[in-house]
């Protein structure tokens, strides 16, 4: 899978732009603020969803002054085994908070048709505290670890978090007529179950990915935490489908004050520890935390390829900066040998040197690109 080329306009701070990654690995060098990240996001967003850093569309925009904006919109070329494709992507001209996808020139029905055309995977500095905080950036990366496995999963976790918003919204203004209440709980249900079921699968996968993975970066234990999976864990998937449905149903009124769903896979957690020793991840040292998630981004990024035929884009914000010499050695050699895709950003070129024979070393400055040597 190859990114040929890639069209940018108005977005964040590149009014435009035109760029045809030559190379297989592309080391994209510049000072804080120069547009880095911002490249990067935009490949993200040939993926569904809000991106890497899970904004909103609104914020893709370029702001042309102090008090105007700019629509953003994205174009690329995908070279695959389905072979050359073009998307398109922008916010819904009408400026709502829609995001329009076109693939070869055709209108998509949503975004969940991207994750059949492309499979990326990315780590920014921002998931650094990613095992010390809340669940729901965890819940993003799993969701995103399942994508680049199972494609249809965009379309199951859009259609289950379009009925619980209906849901919540019926429950809200009241009095809420029980035969569509009835549906929507069915709906979330039967979404439900099939998106706790895929997370399950891709982490029983993904966590023997990491027990056979060599190399300098811990191991990683992975597991899920969450009522629906605990259920499928002892029930036929049916059978879980209609415990949820009468948990739903038994929940509304509480659920009707607390504006949410207080049961489903929007609830649930991924639990990491170091293999070696058990810990869990969240117990050790941020320098541990990062080098074991990047142990889990390669063993992904080696089990999409082993899946789809072909292994993911992968996006790399600032990750050599925190890692000592022998692990950044250790990284580059998996990136070689996973003879994929790949964009990393970083601010001190000589960082990347070792890379130097097979990458192509760029300056960001001013909303442009221009080769540069490490």
């Amino acid at each position: 899978m190859r990114l040929t080329r890639l069209i940018l306009s108005d977005f964040r701070s590149y009014q435009s732009l035109t760029w045809h990654p030559l190379a297989r690995i592309s080391v994209l060098v510049g000072p804080n603020g120069s547009g880095k990240t911002n490249l990067l996001e935009a490949v993200s967003l040939l993926s569904p969803g809000r991106g890497l850093r899970n904004a909103r569309l609104g914020e893709f925009d370029r702001r042309a002054d102090a008090d105007a904006t700019a629509e953003w919109a994205i174009a690329a070329t995908v070279e695959s085994l389905r072979g050359e494709v073009r998307i398109g992507t922008g916010r819904d001209p009408a400026g709502s908070e829609r995001r329009v996808v076109k693939i070869d020139g055709e209108n998509a029905r949503g975004q969940a048709v991207l994750g059949e055309v492309i499979g990326l995977t990315w780590l920014t500095p921002q998931m650094d505290r990613l095992f010390i905080e809340g669940p729901s950036a965890r819940r993003r990366l799993l969701d995103r670890l399942v994508l680049g496995l199972d494609p249809a999963h965009a379309a199951r976790v859009a259609a289950y978090e379009h009925a619980m918003r209906e849901r919540s919204r019926l429950l809200r203004d009241g009095p809420a007529d029980p035969v569509w209440l009835d549906a929507l709980d069915e709906t979330m249900a039967a979404q439900g179950v099939a998106i706790a079921a895929a997370r399950r699968d891709a982490v029983e996968r993904l966590d023997r990915a990491c027990a056979e993975a060599e190399g300098s970066f811990p191991r990683a234990r992975l597991a899920l935490a969450g009522t629906v999976e605990a259920w499928l864990n002892e029930l036929p998937a049916l059978a879980a489908e209609e415990r949820f449905k009468a948990a739903l149903k038994q929940a509304r009124t509480a659920d009707a004050l607390s504006g949410g769903a207080s049961v489903g896979p929007h609830r649930s957690d991924l639990a990491v520890s170091y293999a070696e020793t058990g810990i869990p991840a969240e117990s050790l040292s941020t320098g541990e935390q990062k080098a074991l998630l990047i142990s889990i981004v390669l063993a992904h990024a080696r089990l999409q390829r082993e899946t789809r035929g072909e292994p993911p884009l992968l996006l790399l914000d600032e990750v050599a900066a925190h890692l000592d010499a022998a692990r950044r050695e250790a990284l580059f050699d998996e990136l070689l040998s996973l003879e994929c895709q790949v964009w990393l950003t970083g601010t001190d070129a000589a960082l990347f040197a070792p890379l130097k024979p097979a990458a192509r070393f760029l300056a960001v400055s001013g909303g442009a690109l221009s080769e540069t040597t490490p």
